[in-house]
């Protein structure tokens, strides 16, 4: 459908004043699309039809908002080798990883529908006789939702699904480099049986649609993952108009590897921890904090490890690493490895650019050993198959290293000692922590997020998303009102 290139606005497809061309990143010469860039007037329409539909919204019978919900999640799950397929073609992720997040994101659909039913209050007796109290929640209002390209399908559908879940009406803004995932998901949700203008979907820029979404009085709460400093941005914006925010940010995610750990664990979580989705990650393991005594034979292993990852197109069978999203992400990837060698950093294997058949942002994923965490390749986070070894000498040196950072969203360990595993729980200072798991890898119906400059607000997923999305009302009724 060739309007699905436009934007959502008030329950119509709309084209915009411009558009950007969405190129593949396993292969430059693929374009995949022109896709809308809504004017801040049409921002300011599908606000203004979010304010009236979301009304109507909140005063749907549960039933039917719990079946919305279930029809999005059961549809994305149906359909999520196609747009597993699309996803992967516009991102870069490898196939497997980018059907197995659609399908992942349908599931957040089909959980907050069933939260949608287990909305209930509490009831209390007030202090003074003959007064009732009920406490409930309500929603926020309009949400806006600001969404990254790493993971453009998941991480929006885990905003979406309980903004809708709790009765708001949604403004969504996606990231420019991933537009056609966006598109598909709001085809999907605007088929539903929903007040017309309840879900918008406004592409653009951050600086234009994103900064106007940040700064409108028109919204009740924004949900953002994405960089720091834009971060920052948004949180002063919002401010100003005591807007309610949540922030997800950067990080810098430590692995420990002590010298009572399984190798063959260690190695596989620093695998898939570092590397998995071409490091594009902000749960990666880029910090691979290990043990003297176990330290050469673990970058032995993990050098065989990284080089065997096979780099290739995103829809090609057996491919581990596609590239990098971008040329941009590409030339940052690469400044990292050149600063990296500056520093004093070995690099074990892998780190150049690599040049395929089919034209693309790829780079070998790299090993760095004999660095410190004062280095800047150990404080700020890369988002690139790049890892570094800092050995150490024992567990308290390895915590304190790992604690060691700005950001604080999660952390891993491995070892086979409970004592020290249960006190690593204990003292890291993130807000996740995977004992003998890789970082990478949440599940949808707990919490999620982060520490110091890693999250901002209430926590995402689970029944933990309600603090966002939801306000508490408290009620006082005099025993005997008619």
């Amino acid at each position: 459908m060739s309007n699905l290139s436009n934007n959502f606005i008030a329950g119509d497809w709309i084209a915009g004043p411009s558009t950007i061309s969405n190129i593949n990143p396993s292969d430059t010469n693929d374009v995949i699309g022109e896709y809308a860039q809504a004017s801040k007037s049409q921002l300011e329409d599908a606000l203004n039809s979010a304010q009236i539909a979301q009304k109507k919204w909140a005063a749907t019978g549960l039933e039917q908002r719990q079946a919305v919900l279930m029809k999005i999640g059961e549809e994305m799950m149906a359909r999520s080798a196609e747009l597993g397929e699309l996803l992967s073609r516009e991102e870069g992720k490898p196939i497997a990883e980018g059907k197995g997040e659609v399908y992942r994101a349908g599931q957040f659909f089909t959980y907050y529908a069933a939260e949608v039913l287990r909305q209930s209050g509490d009831t209390a007796d007030s202090v003074r006789p003959g007064i009732e109290i009920d406490v409930r929640r309500e929603p926020m209002g309009t949400v806006a939702i600001i969404s990254p390209w790493n993971f453009p399908t998941a991480t929006a559908s885990w905003k979406i699904a309980p903004a809708l879940a709790f009765g708001n009406a949604v403004i969504w803004k996606p990231a420019n480099l991933t537009p056609a995932s966006a598109v598909a998901l709001t085809e999907i949700i605007s088929k539903q049986d929903i007040p017309k203008g309840l879900f918008n979907l406004v592409m653009g820029s951050g600086p234009s649609i994103g900064e106007a979404l940040a700064e409108s009085p028109k919204v009740h709460a924004i949900s953002f993952t994405g960089s720091y400093d834009v971060g920052l941005q948004i949180a002063s914006s919002a401010a100003k108009n005591l807007t309610k925010f949540q922030l997800e940010l950067g990080s810098k995610n430590p692995l420990v590897v002590m010298d009572d750990a399984d190798m063959d664990v260690a190695v596989a979580a620093a695998t898939a921890g570092a590397f998995g989705s071409t490091g594009q990650k902000c749960t990666a393991s880029s910090r691979l904090i290990v043990h003297s005594a176990i330290h050469d034979e673990f970058v032995d292993r993990m050098s065989k490890s990284t080089s065997d990852l096979q780099v290739g197109h995103a829809l090609v069978e057996g491919t581990q690493i596609g590239p990098a999203v971008s040329q941009q992400q590409l030339d940052s990837n690469l400044s990292y490895m050149k600063l990296a060698q500056e520093e004093g950093c070995e690099v074990i294997c892998g780190g150049q650019k690599l040049e395929l058949d089919n034209p693309g942002f790829y780079m070998q994923p790299s090993l760095l050993a004999g660095g410190n965490n004062s280095m800047r390749v150990n404080r700020e986070e890369l988002f690139a198959p790049i890892a570094c070894v800092i050995k150490v000498s024992d567990y308290d040196e390895a915590l304190e290293i790992a604690n060691d950072t700005d950001f604080g969203l999660v952390s891993g360990i491995i070892t086979q000692s409970l004592s020290r595993a249960n006190h690593f729980r204990r003292n890291s200072e993130s807000g996740c922590v995977m004992i003998n798991l890789p970082t990478a890898g949440t599940d949808y119906h707990v919490p999620f997020g982060g520490r110091k400059n890693s999250s901002f607000g209430p926590r995402e997923q689970g029944q933990y998303a309600k603090e966002l999305y939801t306000q508490v009302k408290t009620s006082y009724i005099l025993a005997g009102t008619p």
